[in-house]
C-alpha cells in the first residue's frame, strides 16, 4: 500500500492538516468520502447486472491497472516496495500456522509435501517463498503480462523448477476446471492451502471468492488473507494520504468501498464453511519500509481460516455466532 522511498506519513499528514492552510481538514475529508460513496453506489447499481450474471470476482479496471505496472513486480525499490517487505510477516505466517497443523516436518524444508495456491499471485513475491519453503506452489493471476514475469524470474533459481508453476486464470475459472473433475480426481487436485494476499480488495465479489476458495480447498485447508480494514483511519492512510497527498501509491489504486472489515470477512467465510482461527493486525512504517505485527486492525489485517469437513460443518454453531477466532 505504501512504498518505502516515503518520507514519514505522520509529518507530512500533520503539516497537510494545519490550521487548514493547505485547505486538508476532516470535514474536507469526511465531504470527499461522502462523494465517494454516492460514486461508488451509483457504480454498484450500474454494474449489479452484470456481475451477478457473471459470477466474477475480477474488476476490469483492476486488471488494466495492474496491466500497466506487471514489468515492475521485482523492483524493491519500486511501487510494490510495501508488497516485498510484507513477506517478513506474512511467510512466516503462513507457514508457522500450517507447521501447526502438520504431523511431519523436514528440516530445511518444512512445507514439503503441501499444495499451496496463491491468489492474484502477480509476479509471484510471494509464491516464490513458499516454493522454497518446500510446498509445491500454484500461483494464478487474471493478468497475462504478470504471469509471464513470475515464469520469467522463477527460472533463475533452479530449486524452483520442480516447487513453482504459474497460470493465467481467475479463481473462479480454476474452480470450475476442478468441478468438472471426478470426485475421486477432484480430491487430488484439491489444496492444503490458499493465500490470498493483498488481494480481497481488489475483487468485486467477495462471495464468489469465498464460494470458489471453499471448492478447492481440502477438508481441514487453511485459508490466509492480508487486507485492508475498511474504517476512516484506512481511508485517511490508503487514499488520501498515500494516493492524494504523498502519492506514494498511483492515484486510484485503492477503493475504499472494496475494503472489507475482519468482523465482515470472518461472517463471509463462515457462511462458506470455514471457521476463523485469528486476525492480527499489521502495520507499514513507511520510513524503515518494515513491517510489525500490531494489536490494531484499524488499517492492515491478516486472517486464518480453516476449512471445515462436512461432519464438524454439520455441527457448527450458526454463521455469525462463532466468536472463538483470536482478534489482536
Amino acid at each position: 500500500m505504501y512504498s518505502s522511498k516515503a518520507t514519514s506519513v505522520c509529518t507530512a499528514f500533520q503539516r497537510a492538516a494545519a490550521a487548514g492552510r493547505s485547505g486538508f481538514t476532516w470535514t474536507a475529508v469526511c465531504q470527499q468520502r461522502i462523494l465517494w460513496q454516492q460514486r461508488s453506489a451509483c457504480a454498484r447499481m450500474q454494474q449489479t447486472g452484470v456481475r451477478s450474471a457473471s459470477h466474477t470476482t475480477v474488476d476490469p479496471g483492476e486488471v488494466k491497472r495492474f496491466q500497466l505496472l506487471a514489468n515492475k513486480w521485482w523492483d524493491e525499490g519500486g511501487e510494490f516496495a510495501a508488497l516485498h517487505a510484507m513477506n517478513d510477516l506474512r511467510v512466516p505466517f503462513v507457514r508457522d500456522n500450517l507447521l501447526n497443523a502438520q504431523r511431519e516436518r523436514q528440516p530445511g524444508q518444512p512445507l514439503a509435501g503441501l499444495r499451496i495456491l496463491d491468489v492474484g499471485c502477480g509476479g509471484g513475491l510471494l509464491t516464490e517463498p513458499l516454493g522454497r519453503l518446500g510446498a509445491t506452489v500454484l500461483g494464478i493471476d487474471p493478468v497475462e503480462d504478470s504471469i509471464r514475469v513470475a515464469q520469467l524470474h522463477s527460472v533463475h533459481d533452479p530449486d524452483l523448477c520442480d516447487q513453482v508453476s504459474y497460470q493465467a486464470c481467475t479463481l473462479e475459472e480454476l474452480s470450475d476446471e476442478g468441478e468438472a473433475k471426478q470426485q475421486e480426481e477432484r480430491r487430488e487436485t484439491q489444496f492444503d492451502a490458499i493465500v490470498a494476499s493483498e488481494v480481497v480488495e481488489h475483487l468485486v465479489d467477495l462471495e464468489t471468492f469465498a464460494m470458489c476458495c471453499s471448492h478447492i480447498l481440502k477438508p481441514g485447508g487453511s485459508l490466509f488473507i492480508t487486507t485492508l480494514n475498511k474504517t476512516n483511519l484506512s481511508y485517511v492512510l490508503a487514499i488520501v494520504v498515500a494516493e492524494q497527498l504523498l502519492h506514494i501509491v498511483p492515484r486510484g489504486t485503492h477503493d475504499w468501498e472494496k475494503f472489507v472489515s475482519p468482523v465482515e470477512l470472518e461472517r463471509l467465510l463462515e457462511s462458506n464453511g470455514f471457521l476463523v482461527q485469528s486476525v492480527q493486525g499489521m502495520l507499514y512504517n513507511p520510513i524503515s519500509g518494515a513491517w510489525s505485527w500490531t494489536n490494531s486492525t484499524a488499517i492492515n489485517y491478516a486472517l486464518h481460516a480453516v476449512k471445515q469437513d462436512d461432519r464438524d460443518e454439520d455441527s457448527s454453531t450458526p454463521p455469525g455466532e462463532h466468536h472463538e477466532a483470536t482478534h489482536s
